[in-house]
């Protein structure tokens, strides 16, 4: 199979297996398009696979579980991170644990990122 084929079937199983912070999350997400804000969840991007991206206004947001804690994912995630912020992005990741105590927070925070001026 074909490397981008491999990264959009691996990117529709992650859609249909989505943790719960995901699903609570998206859920919320998916209310700001009344606002002008589009997401799109599990999307491929540069061999990378976001849990939530809007394109428009390049603001990935992640939700990390406990393995997101480990040296090893930790020195991915910052590789990552970078190679997303130097095509523009702004990046935000949540624990698991502040979408459930904190959902308004992590909401606001997301906002705050949306509404900021778009880059050039």
């Amino acid at each position: 199979m074909p490397p981008y084929k491999a990264v959009a079937y691996r990117a529709r199983e992650l859609r249909r297996a989505m943790t719960e912070p995901e699903v609570i999350l998206w859920s919320r997400l998916k209310l700001m398009r009344a606002d002008g804000f589009r997401f799109r969840r599990q999307a491929p991007f540069r061999g990378y696979i976001l849990d939530f991206v809007s394109f428009g206004r390049r603001v990935v947001v992640e939700v990390d579980g406990g393995v997101h804690g480990t040296d090893h994912q930790e020195a991915h995630d910052r590789v990552r991170d970078a190679v997303l912020r130097r095509e523009g992005f702004i990046v935000l990741r949540f624990w698991n644990s502040a979408v459930r105590e904190n959902l308004e927070g992590v909401l606001l925070s997301i906002r705050e990122a949306l509404e900021r001026p778009s880059p050039p």
